[in-house]
């Protein structure tokens, strides 16, 4: 009986990789994504800080020397700052606008809160249509409504007065779109628990959702203030007295005769002031207003 013939068994080599040439390792790649990202981010931030730089930069320049275009102001003068607070109330323009934007902000949010709250707890004819409403609102340019506001104002008695940079601003749909998104997200079975145990909807508003919101609420209120204190169009349209907001007294270091441009920057160096402490003191909150407006 003939004998099969059996082939050793085969030794597997070590297996040799070929490598395609300009591959390179996950790794490496993506800490050159991130360089490249990161790169980007500073090149960014220059154009969004040098403004800021400039506008400091050319209040501390000499009279003389405002139009100058070096970089780097020298020798340093603080005249445009002494010639901006003896000639504007600097300090009672601060505290009206920051009684404008406090009013406007906790009014805007209030009012955002009860419209949301209304939107989610409760179900009535015409609901959707009446958000599709507010969303069409929103769409309408502020230059359409701005001449219907001002003639209802004058009928009011508003103008002139810092009331009526608030009234028209009471409502924004901004607001209310992003807390009925907070509120949609929100456990129903909280609201349920709330009715079941004997709590209206005024109570149950105040006890069980704004303390549950209270981050949302505090983010989207640091936004609403941030946004009165830069608008400029509505009160310089409102206000004539030029001692009235900080807005209007900018605006009067410019004039036919000449533009006091180191005056200029030295208010608006100063109007800054406030909002750069806010964010410093509250970053982490401002951050979240911006990200929360965008995020659900």
């Amino acid at each position: 009986m003939p004998l099969a013939v059996l082939d050793p068994p085969v030794v597997a080599g070590p297996q040799v990789i070929e490598t395609v040439a300009g591959d390179q390792p996950v790794g490496e790649t993506t800490r050159g994504r991130s360089l490249a990202g990161h790169l980007l981010l500073v090149v960014l931030s220059l154009f969004a800080v040098f403004p800021i730089y400039w506008m400091y930069a050319t209040s501390v320049r000499r009279p003389q020397d405002v139009l100058d275009t070096s970089p780097l102001p020298w020798p340093l003068s603080p005249l445009s700052y002494d010639y901006v607070w003896h000639i504007i109330p600097i300090g009672k323009m601060l505290l009206n606008t920051f009684l404008v934007a406090a009013s406007s902000s906790v009014l805007q949010l209030l009012v955002a809160l009860l419209a949301a709250y209304a939107f989610v707890a409760w179900t009535f004819p015409g609901r959707n249509l009446v958000y599709l409403l507010f969303v069409g609102a929103w769409l309408v340019p502020f230059q359409v409504t701005m001449i219907p506001n001002y003639v209802y104002l004058s009928q009011l008695g508003l103008l002139n007065a810092l009331a009526g940079v608030v009234v028209p601003t009471v409502c924004s749909t901004m607001a209310i779109m992003l807390l009925r998104q907070h509120l949609q997200a929100f456990p129903k079975e909280l609201l349920d628990a709330a009715r079941m145990d004997g709590r209206s909807s005024w109570l149950t508003l105040w006890t069980v959702v704004v303390p549950n919101l209270r981050p949302a609420l505090a983010s989207l209120t640091i936004m609403l203030f941030i946004s009165a204190w830069n608008d400029y169009f509505w009160p310089a349209l409102v206000l004539q007295r030029t001692d009235s907001v900080l807005q209007i007294g900018i605006r009067g270091f410019l004039s036919a005769e000449g533009d006091n441009w180191g005056a200029v920057m030295a208010a608006s160096g100063i109007a800054c002031l406030p909002i750069f402490a806010l964010y410093l003191i509250l970053q982490r909150q401002v951050m979240d207003a911006f990200v929360r407006s965008g995020l659900r």
